[in-house]
């Protein structure tokens, strides 16, 4: 029996994307081959590490099964990270789809040790990555990068910076331009200009997600990078305790008030595991991260626990996620990484969630 194209990719458009909603002829299914019984299809995800492939895999394989004559079904997936356009005004980053926020409330929750393993791998699961490092006054990335293959550098025409790249993540920072252990003493008219260089001045190229490692707080970093480019979105990191939850509350209502969407929060040190016998401790309280995504009407992307090997791959400049990718560590690295990511193209095909303590924090 002959197996009509046509009705593969009706059939096809029918099945709805787990994260979306919207039916595969919209786009995804980029191309049907037919031999005899055979169906080969090509279908591109939205999203690097697809938390939900396996449902979408079901749901295909289950449209197909009802035509007649389809004996068996081979899937080949690419990837295909969807974009909203940005704004004329804010269309600094033409070549950049998606800018993830990473920020904190307080220093010391490990802001940076998410951003630098976000990117990480992103890139490792197939995404174009770069990373900003707008932490003026304590910039850390390089450090957490190790040596560069490609120092910051002027490119060929002699009118762009091109950044410095890490083992496939562009990377720029203001530690490429002061001595090391000097301090940088400016005022708020001087971050913006230097933001806003790292943004029009650099030669990002094309990028599916530039990861911004905030400075903690909410100063002059933020405010100017919402002035300046589109955000996507904001990942938040705390961790457990109350303490640290009263400045992420902060954090949240200033990207409220910046009309930056939350992709979801990140609790970090969450808890340790003795090596030797086992023992489980929380040492900073427990549950803080969870309770706060519900308070928040947000997603808890992932919990991170305390172990030295995170540290460790920081200060040697090889990320976990790059140096022990079995690890149960890099693990939840990297499924927090996948769940930043479908948030953003989730977020991009349906539009932002505000939620009702959204609105009381503003």
């Amino acid at each position: 029996m002959t197996i009509e194209r046509d009705a593969i990719q009706q059939a096809l458009s029918k099945v709805p994307d787990p994260a979306t909603g919207r039916g595969l002829g919209a786009g995804q299914l980029t191309n049907v081959e037919l031999d005899g019984g055979r169906v080969t299809l090509a279908v591109d995800l939205i999203s690097p590490g697809y938390p939900r492939r396996d449902e979408l895999d079901a749901a295909i394989r289950g449209a197909l099964a009802d035509i007649a004559g389809v004996d068996e079904v081979t899937i080949d997936y690419g990837l295909k990270v969807p974009t909203k356009p940005a704004r004329q005004d804010l269309n600094r980053l033409p070549t950049v789809k998606n800018i993830i926020a990473v920020a904190a409330g307080k220093g010391g929750v490990g802001k940076s040790t998410i951003s630098v393993n976000t990117a990480m791998a992103l890139h490792r699961l197939g995404a174009k990555v770069g990373i900003l490092d707008a932490d003026i006054y304590g910039p850390s990335v390089p450090k957490m990068l190790g040596k560069a293959e490609r120092e910051t550098s002027t490119t060929a025409d002699g009118k762009r910076i091109a950044p410095a790249l890490y083992r496939g993540l562009t990377v720029m920072s203001v530690a490429y331009f002061v001595e090391p252990g000097q301090a940088v003493v400016w005022r708020g008219p001087m971050i913006h200009k230097l933001l806003k260089q790292f943004l029009e001045d650099v030669a990002w190229g094309e990028l599916d997600y530039l990861i911004v490692d905030l400075p903690p707080g909410t100063g002059d970093a933020q405010l100017s990078l919402a002035q300046l480019i589109p955000i996507t979105g904001a990942v938040i990191v705390t961790t457990p305790q109350e303490v640290a939850l009263i400045d992420v509350r902060r954090a949240v209502s200033m990207f409220n008030k910046l009309e930056v969407p939350l992709l979801g929060v990140v609790e970090n040190m969450s808890y340790y595991t003795c090596p030797a016998c086992g023992h489980h401790d929380n040492i900073f309280s427990s549950g803080g991260g969870k309770s706060l995504a519900k308070e928040l009407d947000a997603e808890l992307l992932g919990q991170v626990p305390i172990d030295n090997r995170i540290s460790y791959g920081a200060e040697v400049g090889v990320p976990v996620v790059e140096g022990a990718p079995d690890s149960e560590y890099a693990r939840a690295l990297s499924s927090i990484a996948a769940n930043a990511a479908m948030a953003v193209s989730t977020l991009s095909a349906t539009g932002p969630k505000r939620s009702s303590m959204l609105r009381t924090l503003s």
